[in-house]
């Protein structure tokens, strides 16, 4: 962990070049014309260099459905793509409600050492919506625990969400819900609409989103604390957020790369790849939430990466799991949709998904910006690429992307975690690598106290 790395001729979010000079897991030189300081020499000219990506909303499964994904698999998919953060949801089995199962999971990724994993606690226990998990506990325990959702289920009791809410307040957490009242989406299958007339499947009525967003936000606005609205994914929802964020109330919303992508139509075949929850909606929302990121009213991108089984996907639509993994091609589809369509600059996509996530789930101190004496948490992409996504792409344990056979532009090359290298020339590095890097690594320790 002490030998320097010199990175050369970075491209920065800004569009200035620069080099780095990373030492000790730290950043501790920027700058051009840094050639005089000794130490290992990588040639990145050309690459844009962002704050390593923080993603505040993905699935590793485990414990309990190692079948689909582990903590080790799912931050190397994180590191494939460019994430040295992420914020691992809680519908694991058992039910992150407690300290002794956030403590295991955050114990895995530090034992992996492919990306810090930072556990999300239940609200809930059980995620049944029935009574409160012990949330100062968790807080309080090393996992150091700041973000709350039952992501999966919504928190559909307005008096255990006001609890929550209030709770959490004591301790700036912050809840994130997962907003779909339950009984306007009984049985259903995809976005309702014309589309899912026309193919049969029971459809998904926007309102059940927005009613339940609508409802937090003046929850959050009596109470005063922080809501984080997880996969926004319809035009009436921004609107919402809009006028909740002119009125001054703390709520901050994400959407997934997909829900800036695709749309209802894509279900045409019955590929149940692209059967998700929230549903794929229709083109005015993707564009209504392409404008909300870039406006601001929307903060960030987040993944929702949802790996399932082959058996889980491969089947009747109504049959399937509702679910997509992301976490691999997130970068290139903001970057095709935001930054190539003129919508964002490459200093909007480090903000929205390095700095703020990091701001959100409470880790501004040590992820999401490039300084000086700060981890070094790096990604460098190759934004000239344009490449055929493919399953040779993905490194988690399922294959369930609904990007497989497109043109996606921009390939990351070198992850940097901590000041150690979890991708390098657009390779994962060794596990048993890694492994004698995350042990020594400092850094971590000083994350946990």
């Amino acid at each position: 962990m002490t030998t320097s790395v010199k990175f050369i001729g970075a491209v920065l979010p800004n569009d200035e070049v620069t080099d780095v000079v990373v030492t000790g897991g730290r950043i501790s030189a920027m700058g051009p014309g840094l050639n005089h300081i000794e130490g290992e020499v990588v040639d990145v000219t050309g690459l844009r260099l962002l704050p390593g990506l923080v993603d505040l909303h993905t699935h590793l499964r485990e414990p309990g459905f190692e079948s689909s994904e582990t903590v080790l698999t799912g931050t190397q998919a994180a590191a494939v793509g460019g994430f040295t953060t992420v914020f691992a949801m809680a519908n694991t089995l058992p039910v992150a409600d407690t300290t002794s199962v956030v403590e295991l999971v955050w114990r895995r990724g530090i034992e992996a050492g492919y990306a810090t994993v930072r556990p999300v606690g239940a609200v809930t226990v059980g995620l049944e919506g029935q009574a409160l998990a012990d949330l100062a506990s968790m807080a309080s325990s090393r996992a150091n625990v700041r973000v709350f959702s039952d992501d999966g289920k919504c928190v559909f009791d307005p008096l255990l969400m006001r609890r929550a809410l209030e709770y959490v307040k004591a301790f700036d957490g912050v809840i994130a819900q997962h907003a779909q009242e339950p009984r306007l989406t009984l049985r259903s299958q995809m976005n309702e609409g014309l589309v899912s007339a026309r193919l049969g499947l029971a459809g998904w009525p926007r309102v059940a989103e927005e009613i339940i967003i609508a409802r937090d936000i003046l929850l959050a606005e009596e109470t005063g604390s922080r809501l984080h609205v997880c996969h926004l994914s319809t035009a009436g929802s921004v609107e919402i957020v809009r006028s909740a964020k002119a009125r001054g109330v703390r709520v901050t919303a994400e959407v997934t790369p997909h829900h800036l992508l695709l749309t209802e139509e894509s279900a045409l075949d019955y590929d149940a790849r692209f059967k998700v929850n929230p549903p794929l909606r229709t083109d005015e929302d993707v564009h209504a939430v392409r404008a909300g990121l870039a406006d601001g009213t929307v903060d960030i991108v987040a993944t929702d990466h949802a790996p399932h089984p082959i058996e889980n996907k491969d089947c009747e639509w109504s049959d399937a799991a509702f679910g997509m993994v992301g976490l691999e091609s997130a970068l290139s589809i903001v970057n095709m949709t935001m930054v190539q369509s003129g919508l964002m600059s490459w200093n909007d996509v480090a903000r929205v998904m390095s700095t703020a996530p990091a701001h959100i789930g409470g880790v501004a101190n040590t992820a999401g910006t490039l300084e000086v004496g700060r981890p070094a948490d790096l990604v460098f992409v190759d934004e000239r690429v344009l490449r055929s996504f493919g399953v040779e792409d993905l490194a988690g344990l399922s294959k369930n992307s609904p990007f497989l056979g497109l043109e996606l532009p921009g390939k990351v090359v070198h992850t940097m975690r901590h000041g150690y290298f979890t991708v390098r020339d657009g390779s994962l590095v060794d596990q048993r690598v890694i492994a004698t890097f995350a042990r020594e690594d400092t850094i971590g320790f000083d994350e946990r106290g």
